[in-house]
C-alpha cells in the first residue's frame, strides 16, 4: 500500500439550489490544505454525481469543461486534498463515490486511521476489494457489511470501529452526515447561510468566503445530519468521557489566519505566540521580519513585544504552492527558491530576527537563510513559533520520519543552529506556546513535540505509518 497520511480540507452544503458553486468557492478558500487534488459529489435526491481531479481547485473545474452546471444540484460536499510521496494518483482523490445495499454514498475525510490497514488486512482476508489506497475507503466497507447495517444507528457503529483522527463528510442521495472523531484533532465547524442552508467546513473560512455565518463547532465525537427536516445531532461516543485532543499545529501552521480554529482566531493566537517567542528569547536587531506567510503574525507579536521594527525582508509569490506540502524534497527546494525572494534594500547590512512558524526538515529553512546572507544581513536571528519537532503525527499531518526529522537527529539547539548557519537560535517552549491558546493544555495534541500520543498508538497500529516512520511501540506510561 501506498502512504495514505495526508492534511485536507472539506465542505458540505445541504439546501441551496447553488451548493456545487458555493462548494466551489468554499474549496478555492481551503486550497491551502491540500493541492494535490480536488473533488465534488452533489445529489438530487436520488443520484449522487461526482468529479475529481488532480490539482488544485482552479484546474479541476475550469470553467471550459462546464463540470459544475453538470453537478448543480442542491446538496454537495467537497474535498481537496494533501498526500504524501507515493500516493499522487487520480483514484486517490475524493470525495470518494461508492455504492452498497443501501444506494450511493460520497465520502470526503480528513485526517488519518491508525488502525486502517489492520482493518483493511481483515477485510481483504474476507474476499473484499479495494480501488484505493487510501484509509477512507475502508469506512465505506465498513458501512457496507451486513451485521452493520441492520444496527439502530449504522454511521455511529462505524464510526466506533475507527481509531485516529477524522472530520468526515457523507453524502448520501437524500442527506448529508458529518462527524467528528471523539477527540476533535481536526477542526470542523458548521455554518449557515444567509437563506438558511446549512454548511460544514473544516475552516470558517470557507463559510466566509460563501459568505454564511459560523454557528458553532462540530463537537468531538458528534454526528449532525443535515435533510429536508433541517438539522438534527446525535453523539456516538458519551460526550465528556474523552479529553479532547486539539491539533495546535492547525493554530501553529495550517490554518488560514482569518479563521476560527477551536474557539478562537488563528491570526490572534500566532501573534501571542510572537509576543511570547520574544519574551523568552530577546535579542538586540536592527529588523524583525516574517517567513511568510505562516510566520507573518508571530512576526508581528514579537516585533509589538520587542519594540523592534517589522518589515517584510521576504517577498511570497502567491502562484507558488505551501512548500511544506511539496511531496519530494527537490521540489520543496525549488518552489523556496520560487516562492520567496530576498529584498535586498530591506535586509542589506542589517542584524535581522527572523520569524518562522516552524522547522521541519530544515533544509528548506537553511535555504532561506543562506539567500539573506548573499543578499548581504549582518547577523540572522531564528525564532521559531512553536517548539522542536521531534515525533512523528498519525493523525493527519505529514511529518517525515524520525530519520528526516531535524531535531531529532540533532538534539542540541546549538547544533541545529550551526546546522542552519544562523547566529543565535531560538524555540518558543512548549509550555509558552500552550500559554498562548485559550482552552486548557490537556485539551490540545502535543504528539510531534512531546511524544504523549493522545491516541495510544501502541494498542491499533496502522503499520504502514509504523513501518514508514521505522519507530519502536511506544510505552503505555509514554501515553497520555
Amino acid at each position: 500500500m501506498t502512504e495514505k497520511k495526508e492534511e485536507c480540507g472539506i465542505f458540505a452544503i445541504y439546501g441551496d439550489p447553488d451548493a456545487a458553486q458555493k462548494t466551489y468557492f468554499a474549496l478555492h478558500s481551503l486550497q491551502h490544505r491540500g493541492q494535490e487534488s480536488a473533488g465534488i459529489a452533489s445529489g438530487d435526491g436520488e443520484l449522487i454525481h461526482c468529479f475529481t481531479g488532480m490539482g488544485q481547485v482552479s484546474r479541476v473545474f475550469r470553467s471550459s469543461r462546464g463540470v459544475l452546471e453538470r453537478l448543480e444540484n442542491p446538496m454537495a460536499i467537497g474535498h481537496v486534498r494533501y498526500s504524501t510521496t507515493g500516493s499522487s494518483n487520480p483514484t486517490n482523490a475524493q470525495p470518494f463515490l461508492s455504492e452498497f445495499s443501501r444506494g450511493q454514498v460520497a465520502v470526503a475525510h480528513n485526517g488519518n486511521l491508525i488502525n486502517a490497514s489492520l482493518l483493511r488486512d481483515e477485510y481483504e482476508a474476507y474476499g473484499h476489494i479495494f480501488k484505493t489506497s487510501n484509509d477512507t475507503e475502508i469506512i465505506v466497507h465498513l458501512m457496507a457489511k451486513p451485521t452493520h447495517v441492520t444496527k439502530p444507528d449504522p454511521l455511529g457503529h462505524v464510526l466506533n470501529h475507527l481509531q485516529g483522527a477524522y472530520s468526515l463528510l457523507f453524502l448520501f442521495p437524500d442527506r448529508i452526515e458529518t462527524a467528528r472523531d471523539p477527540y476533535g484533532i481536526r477542526p470542523l465547524c458548521l455554518g449557515k447561510t444567509k437563506s438558511g442552508a446549512y454548511c460544514v467546513a473544516s475552516e470558517t473560512c470557507a463559510l466566509d468566503a460563501i459568505n454564511a455565518d459560523y454557528v458553532r463547532d462540530v463537537e468531538p465525537g458528534e454526528i449532525i445530519t443535515l435533510d429536508k427536516d433541517g438539522l438534527s445531532s446525535r453523539f456516538f461516543v458519551t460526550p465528556g468521557t474523552v479529553t479532547p485532543g486539539h491539533c495546535i499545529f492547525e493554530h501553529v501552521y495550517f490554518s488560514k489566519q482569518s479563521s476560527m480554529i477551536f474557539g478562537e482566531n488563528v491570526h490572534d493566537v500566532r501573534v501571542r505566540s510572537g509576543r511570547q517567542l520574544a519574551i523568552e528569547h530577546p535579542v538586540d536587531a536592527d529588523l524583525v521580519m516574517p517567513v511568510p506567510d505562516s510566520g507573518t503574525s508571530a512576526a508581528i507579536g514579537y516585533a509589538n513585544e520587542s519594540g523592534i521594527p517589522f518589515d517584510m525582508g521576504f517577498v511570497r509569490s502567491h502562484y507558488i504552492g505551501r512548500t511544506f506540502l511539496s511531496p519530494s524534497q527537490t521540489m520543496r527546494d525549488l518552489a523556496v527558491k520560487l516562492k520567496l525572494t530576498v529584498v535586498k534594500s530591506v535586509v542589506e547590512g542589517k542584524r535581522l530576527i527572523v520569524i518562522d512558524d516552524s522547522i521541519v526538515r530544515g533544509t528548506t529553512t537553511k535555504g532561506k537563510i543562506k539567500s539573506l546572507r548573499e543578499a548581504g544581513a549582518k547577523e540572522i536571528h531564528m525564532r521559531v513559533a512553536c517548539p522542536p519537532i521531534k515525533h512523528p503525527c498519525f493523525y493527519g499531518v505529514d511529518f517525515p520520519t524520525h530519520e528526516e526529522l531535524l531535531a531529532n537527529q540533532i538534539d542540541s539547539i546549538e547544533e541545529i543552529r550551526k546546522f542552519l548557519g544562523v547566529d543565535t537560535l531560538g524555540y518558543i517552549s512548549l509550555e509558552g506556546l500552550l500559554s498562548c491558546a485559550s482552552l486548557p493544555s490537556d485539551h490540545y495534541c502535543t504528539a510531534c513535540w512531546s511524544g504523549k500520543y493522545k491516541i495510544p498508538v501502541n494498542k491499533v497500529v496502522n503499520k504502514f505509518s509504523m513501518e514508514r516512520h521505522q519507530t519502536q511501540l511506544f510505552d503505555q506510561n509514554e501515553m497520555e
